[in-house]
């Protein structure tokens, strides 16, 4: 199972993790970032959270051949705070976001992710989930799908994508991912369609929708915040600018001063904030030439001081 975990060193390197660590990969995948960590916390639990049945099958046998002080918990990030409690933790050393959809979901064709292959409109991260791409595409509103193409995918001619679709569907129910990618095509000046690919934006906004990304990382990272022992780090990989935004406001919101104390020659330690905010990270140009997937990836480190 190929699939290069994109930041990895420099994602494993800021978390500063000791042999004692206690972690949280909140997206273990096929075990790329969640097999490092184990290397590094001999003497220290690690706990990965993921719904998808197959990477769990798969980083299962990966993880047993390193160690056996780790724990998969099958759930959505977004009930961490209540598993862990479940489990008697309260409170961790790391945690990690790959917010990127992994490279076997977006090859194995079935799973309906990429806009290359021709598959069934699912884009199910949890395979048990009722809400697939092909309800929405099938069932949204006009106004529904403008919405989503425009807050999710940023697309510019989200109306007439939106249009489109309504108008072929009363005609026949559309039903896989080459499909819409014709309808997408139609529905957008040849130009626009020439310079990148027209369905990217679209594809990216309804596995969004599908998986109600956006919601459930801002409540995880703000419970993940909480959760964080003194000198305690949370590092989060984004791929697109809404998720980068939700993450960059939460962090500013616990971690910078209030404007009036910027410029005190001397801040009361009543006033200085319990966290601290990193450098953003990019990929270096080796990686984005070895896995150009990594191109728009940016790692963001969040730091509890006290």
């Amino acid at each position: 199972m190929m699939h290069e975990s994109v930041l990895l060193k420099e994602a494993i390197e800021n978390l500063d993790l000791k042999e004692n660590s206690i972690v949280v990969d909140c997206t273990l995948g096929y075990g790329g970032h969640s097999s490092e960590i184990l290397k590094r916390i001999p003497n220290g639990k690690l706990y990965s959270f993921d719904q998808d049945q197959e990477a769990i099958s798969y980083s299962r046998k990966r993880l047993e051949e390193i160690a056996s002080n780790f724990e998969i918990i099958e759930s959505n990030f977004v009930n961490m705070k209540e598993e862990l409690e479940k489990r008697g933790v309260e409170k961790v050393d790391a945690i990690l976001y790959d917010l990127g959809v992994s490279s076997p979901q977006l090859d194995q064709k079935e799973r309906g992710f990429s806009f290359h292959q021709d598959a069934y409109l699912d884009m199910r991260m949890d395979q048990n989930a009722s809400l697939t791409a092909h309800k929405i595409v099938n069932t949204y509103t006009i106004e529904e799908l403008t919405r989503i193409f425009l807050e999710y995918g940023e697309e510019k001619y989200a109306r007439s994508i939106a249009r489109k679709i309504v108008e072929e569907r009363d005609k026949k129910e559309i039903n896989t991912t080459l499909e819409l990618v014709t309808l997408i095509k139609k529905a957008v000046p040849f130009k626009y369609a020439r310079e990148r690919h027209p369905a990217r934006k679209v594809f990216q906004a309804i596995r969004i929708e599908v998986n109600h990304e956006l919601e459930v990382f801002e409540t995880s990272l703000r419970d993940a915040i909480c959760l964080l022992n003194p000198n305690g780090r949370i590092g989060v990989i984004t791929f697109h600018s809404l998720e980068d935004k939700i993450c960059k406001t939460i962090y500013r919101d616990v971690s910078l001063l209030e404007e009036g104390l910027k410029n005190m020659p001397m801040i009361p330690d009543a006033y200085v904030k319990d966290y601290e905010m990193g450098k953003t990270i990019k990929p270096s140009k080796a990686e984005i030439e070895r896995n150009p997937r990594a191109r728009s990836a940016k790692l963001r480190v969040l730091k509890k001081r006290r």
